[in-house]
């Protein structure tokens, strides 16, 4: 059986599932279902089978009777950038932040990321192409090549200007993220002085939800150092940001989302359920709404916001990965909507912020008074565990409430996406299958870090006692 699926964010599964044939007949499926034949753009991250994989869908495409454009190594949002701006559409070769022996396809129709009606249309048309038989080989072809990094960086030099960091001094956490150079080349245009920090030639899994406790730990260690304002860093694809502040914590990605909301001046705001009752609470935005975890949904709130004549929108998720849905006017400069999941954004308006009002960025972060969450993962828990837990919290109240019943009262459900629970005290506990890995999800809201961590801990433990 097969590990491939769509999750929450384009094709994900185990490489040995996705090299040759697999990546090969997808992409040729996607592109039959885009339809008129045209340039296709194709990219990928810094994983070992990413090259191989892309060659696969260059192939593919020139089965399609697409003409692939080769745009190398980069970002995920610089790639959607290129293909956006040439009304082209594009595959993006990515496992983002799940571990080398996985990897992933990210579709994009010539307006954007696909939708979840796109995905049941790929599916039917890779059907097609397996009933079709496979060819005995697949041969490598030639593919037209684009540097397509330059407009990225230009896009976030014209709008901040080269004074918007000045004087700053920003580690640059560069592992293995395909956006190590860009993101420590455009932190010195904008006028900091960038030091690069724990640069890897194999690829590192570095989430910027469920942190890595060997990546807590490194930024703690630089940090103590004593001569940072910030660290900043990206996922393996660079559409997630990680920021630290002067004291080494690491921000959690909805507190990135709503300093770059009031950065920009952006007042309709749309998050999945994850991210925490802070967007609410710190009213920065005028109208909050809540969906589902992953981009798609996301995007589909942010066009049902346009449509309800909501301006100013924007929208990002519980792991830092902001969409700009609205075009932005300041200043005499112009930064155009991008409604892809971006890292870049978040990390540069964050430090703009802080530079702005003249703060660290511990102050800033201090003074949303945005509560204590976090966050972390059981591994290795596949669908046909996690799914009856899921299922049982969310149906069964008895159940629920003697699972509940160490930390305390239940007092609300959702089941929006997985199982939120809040509890009399005010505290919160949410479980949720993830949608690109084998991984059961814990989020946590309460009053204290303590609380927080406490919560955190019974969680995950209590969960992989029942589905271990």
């Amino acid at each position: 059986m097969s590990s491939l699926k769509f999750g929450t964010s384009g094709l994900r599964g185990l490489v040995t599932d996705l090299v040759g044939w697999p990546s090969y007949a997808y992409s040729l499926a996607f592109l039959r279902h885009v339809g008129t034949p045209g340039r296709v753009f194709i990219g990928r991250d810094l994983r070992g089978s990413s090259p191989e994989i892309a060659q696969n869908c260059i192939a593919a495409a020139r089965a399609a009777g697409f003409r692939p454009v080769d745009c190398g190594a980069l970002p995920t949002p610089a790639l959607a950038l290129a293909a956006l701006s040439a009304a082209s559409p594009a595959i993006m070769i990515t496992g983002s932040h799940i571990p080398d022996d996985r990897n992933g396809l990210k579709f994009y129709s010539a307006e954007g990321e696909i939708t979840k009606a796109d995905e049941a249309g790929i599916l039917a048309r890779f059907a097609e192409v397996e009933a079709e038989g496979r060819p005995a080989a697949i041969a490598s072809t030639e593919a037209e090549r684009l540097e397509a990094i330059s407009p990225y960086h230009r896009r976030y030099l014209d709008f901040f200007g080269p004074a918007a960091l000045d004087g700053l001094r920003i580690g640059v956490y560069q592992h293995s993220s395909v956006a190590r150079d860009v993101l420590a080349d455009l932190v010195a245009a904008l006028g900091a002085v960038p030091v690069a920090l724990g640069r890897s030639d194999s690829f590192i899994p570095v989430d910027t939800e469920a942190h890595r406790a060997e990546d807590i730990a490194a930024v703690a260690g630089w940090a103590a150092e004593g001569t940072l304002d910030a660290i900043v860093s990206t996922d393996g694809d660079a559409d997630r940001p990680l920021v630290a502040d002067e004291r080494g914590r690491i921000l959690r990605g909805d507190v990135i989302g709503l300093v770059t909301a009031r950065h920009l001046g952006l007042s309709t705001i749309v998050t999945p359920v994850t991210s925490s009752a802070a967007v609410e609470a710190s009213g920065i935005a005028a109208k909050v709404r809540r969906t589902k975890v992953g981009s798609p949904f996301v995007i589909a709130g942010m066009v049902e916001a346009a449509q309800a004549g909501e301006t100013g929108i924007v929208g990002f998720e519980a792991n830092g990965g902001l969409l700009l849905f609205s075009d932005v006017a300041r200043g005499g400069r112009h930064l155009p909507a991008l409604a892809t999941r971006d890292a870049m954004l978040p990390i540069l308006s964050t430090l703009a912020e802080a530079k702005a009002k003249g703060q660290s960025l511990g102050a800033v972060v201090d003074g949303l008074d945005a509560g204590h969450a976090a966050a972390h993962r059981l591994q290795e828990v596949p669908a046909e565990r996690s799914g009856p837990f899921l299922a049982r919290l969310a149906s069964d109240a008895a159940y629920r409430e003697a699972f509940f019943a160490p930390v305390g009262i239940v007092r609300e459900v959702n089941a929006l996406d997985g199982v939120r629970v809040l509890l009399a005290d005010g505290a919160t506990v949410h479980f949720r299958a993830s949608g690109n890995a084998p991984e059961l999800r814990c989020y946590v809201e309460a009053g204290s870090e303590a609380k927080a961590r406490e919560l955190l801990e019974w969680g995950l433990a209590t969960a992989e006692a029942t589905v271990r």
